[in-house]
């Protein structure tokens, strides 16, 4: 069975409601990124920091996957799909994909302070994460997100899945945020790529790539009429 991988940014998830970052109107615009996605600010105010993301979880329980996510979803009908995605919430597992990375962590889970490798999720449907909760170990748990200035534990995951593509496929990503823009240096010529997006994005210069200036949800419908 061919593989499919496919990188999906902010835009995958516009659809469906959920705010961007970077946009004119997005967070970044209502909230300092330095209070709020940084390690810094989590040692300054993690009340703060856990208020902030548990509105952002109660956003995540209004919306649903949008034709997007569900057109991936139904391309495991003919292939082996791996989603790498840079989005934090859960909207691609919700439509059915089976295979999902997520480079800079999840909504819907915690994690130790200090002891990182312990993750938790929170209950289904609920999406709380109430202030002060502990790890076994003492340190406080906090938002399982890989904020700015941290590492990304899954790039590796997504280098080895990204050079053993048959297909590459992005989707609503501005190709411009490191370390996920780095991707494409990894995948192999000759490999199909189509990239999706209602805006100019810098692509790579190779004969293969497809550029399709469309919405994610117009976009996979394109795909799905070419690769179905």
């Amino acid at each position: 069975m061919r593989r499919i991988v496919c990188l999906t940014g902010a835009g995958m998830s516009a659809e469906s409601g959920i705010s961007t970052f970077r946009d004119n109107g997005g967070l970044w615009d209502q909230y300092r990124v330095e209070d709020v996605a940084t390690p810094e600010g989590w040692e300054r105010n993690p009340r703060l920091v856990t208020d902030f993301y548990n509105g952002q979880r109660e956003k995540l329980l209004l919306v649903k996957p949008n034709p997007g996510h569900l057109g991936l979803a139904r391309l495991e009908e003919k292939y082996e799909v791996h989603i790498i995605t840079q989005n934090i919430d859960d909207l691609h597992e919700r439509a059915g994909s089976s295979h999902v990375v997520h480079l800079h962590g999840e909504l819907t889970k915690m994690r130790g302070c200090v002891h990182e490798d312990y993750v938790v999720s929170l209950q289904p449907g609920q999406y709380h994460q109430s202030y002060g909760q502990k790890t076994p170990y003492g340190d406080l748990l906090r938002p399982h997100i890989v904020w700015f200035g941290e590492a990304v534990p899954m790039i590796e995951t997504a280098i080895e899945l990204t050079q053993r593509a048959d297909i590459y496929v992005v989707i609503g990503s501005s190709l411009q945020v490191y370390p996920a823009a780095g991707l494409l240096h990894y995948l192999p010529m000759g490999v199909p790529l189509y990239v999706i997006d209602p805006k100019e994005v810098p692509l790579p210069s190779r004969p293969e790539v497809c550029f399709l200036q469309k919405t994610a949800t117009e976009g996979v419908e394109e795909i799905l009429k070419i690769l179905m």
